[in-house]
């Protein structure tokens, strides 16, 4: 049985037995803790069944849970245990195939090992997103029990959106290249400039001939460190000396996205329904008035023709178009025009503590928002920050992809302490490789990929040396005279000493 149909079955199996209690919802979720709305879907199949909230049901049912899991199987009982074998979890307990088959002879036991087994399986995958993204409200004490929410964060719900859309907004580009089309027309000798690259001068008069808004230098207040302020009263867009020209031409920029997505209601018409959360929308809009200041500045066709001939040289393409090499890495994420479609990559900025600040997956791979695995090339970066990263990687479940990451550093008083530092982090899939500029020569991918995972506490890896946390995907175990490599790297039964076995 596969993980979301096992779901669906303990739910609707809850709903029956309540049906034959006599039982309302409201009652039951009263009786159990949570809310009507999350128990509901709970028994339709759309939410996983916590053990605590399961074995409470059962016990306020007065149910006997072996015969409960025992009805939840599917197929051939042995099958179901066999699969079990391959799992990380179970390849830390002492079990083998003639274990497995002596349960088979116990098919009610049999079916309840399977069945807890994934249902565990499903609790550890929604702890990981609990414990990386629970919302402010339950820290505070304000969270209602069973909120389904909790799990579901404004910037994950910001980055579904994006997913959904491929990270490609047609009616951006439009006005992008319209904006472009019309300040050339109107300023025939700023046509040529306009054409490729944009300097921060054009961009303010573009502002002022768009929206009337004259752009000023003022330093902000003593403490703060606000870079950019719009005052649609005044029509004035104050900006910070302290801002170079490749991040004051993005400020800019980004305050015409802001203005055009106000001018033609594009948010409204992009996100339409009603979002999870109050605050999607404002984060929504803040994404794409950055996508705008992208497209204004690297103009899709244009762009596209010279990723193409540069091969995604993203230093290269980031000197022809005058923009920061993030800009760039952000850009060839946007390229989903089925008409010209650029290569699937995934995104991430982390600094050297490993906190992800930004991250999009255009090729699948899974982010977690913090104790992400240090032998991934971002991370490996930060050694050699004046240099590019390559790296072929490999995912546990066997995937594989090409990444490749660059250290920005933007000093401060001449010093990068009270500056910024990022390592910026492109990647695609292995085969894809060989259509880069930065692609590595490889005859034999499974023995030159890096093995990594998505962060310590998730690993399905038995054998890390740089480990920092033991995985909650195995079961504890401990043994003082043996020691592996890495402290936090699990024993498993081949590791232990012949005493410890027996």
């Amino acid at each position: 049985m596969n993980e979301n149909a096992l779901n669906a079955n303990v739910g609707h199996r809850l709903r029956t037995v309540r049906l034959s209690k006599n039982v309302k919802q409201a009652d039951c979720a009263r009786e159990l803790g949570v809310s009507p709305a999350y128990l509901n879907l709970i028994e339709k199949g759309k939410r996983v069944t916590p053990f605590p909230l399961l074995w409470k049901a059962l016990r306020f049912f007065q149910v006997d849970p072996e015969e409960f899991m025992s009805q939840l199987g599917e197929g051939r009982v042995d099958e179901a245990l066999a699969k079990l074998l391959d799992e990380p979890l179970l390849k830390t307990l002492d079990l083998d195939q003639d274990s497995l088959q002596s349960l088979s002879a116990e098919p009610k036991l049999a079916g309840t090992v399977a069945a807890l087994f994934n249902l565990y399986k499903n609790t550890r995958s929604q702890l990981e997103n609990v414990m990386a993204q629970l919302s402010s409200e339950q820290s505070a004490g304000r969270a209602t029990p069973g909120d389904p929410r909790l799990d579901y964060s404004p910037f994950d719900e910001v980055s579904d959106f994006l997913q959904a859309h491929q990270n490609y907004f047609p009616e951006l580009e439009e006005e992008a290249e319209s904006l472009r089309k019309d300040f050339g027309n109107e300023h025939p000798s700023r046509r040529e400039s306009a054409d490729r690259i944009l300097g921060s001068g054009v961009l303010m008069k573009m502002l002022e001939a768009r929206f009337g808004i004259v752009t000023r230098i003022a330093e902000a207040p003593q403490g703060s460190s606000v870079v950019r302020r719009v005052s649609l009263e005044q029509k004035i867009l104050e900006v910070s000396p302290a801002l170079t020209e490749q991040p004051l031409k993005f400020q800019i920029a980004a305050t015409l996205g802001l203005l055009t997505l106000d001018k033609t209601r594009l948010v409204e018409r992009i996100v339409g329904a009603k979002t999870k959360h109050a605050e999607t929308p404002r984060l929504i809009k803040v994404n794409l008035a950055n996508y705008f200041a992208g497209a204004l500045m690297l103009p899709y066709g244009d762009f596209f023709k010279e990723v193409q001939r540069t091969r995604y040289d993203i230093e290269l393409l980031a000197s022809i178009f005058g923009v920061t090499y993030e800009t760039v890495a952000h850009r060839v994420c946007n390229l989903a025009d089925v008409k010209r479609k650029g290569l699937p990559f995934h995104f991430i900025r982390t600094d050297i503590a490993g906190n992800i600040s930004k991250r999009y997956s255009g090729t699948g791979i899974k982010f977690a928002s913090s104790g992400n695995c240090g032998k991934w090339a971002v991370h490996l970066a930060f050694l050699n920050p004046s240099q590019l990263t390559r790296q072929y990687s490999s995912m546990p479940d066997g995937t594989t992809y090409f990444d490749f990451a660059k250290v920005q550093l933007q000093p401060i008083e001449g010093t990068i302490v009270r500056g910024t530092a990022y390592s910026i982090g492109l990647g695609t899939h292995a085969e894809n490789a060989k259509y880069l500029a930065y692609g590595l020569p490889t005859t034999d991918l499974k023995r030159d990929a890096v093995p990594i995972g998505v962060s310590c506490r998730f690993c399905e890896r038995t054998d890390c040396n740089q480990r920092s946390a033991a995985s909650y995907r195995f079961a504890f175990s401990f043994d003082e005279y043996t020691k592996k490599d890495c402290f936090f790297s699990p024993l498993v039964n081949s590791d232990l000493s012949e005493r410890k076995r027996r």
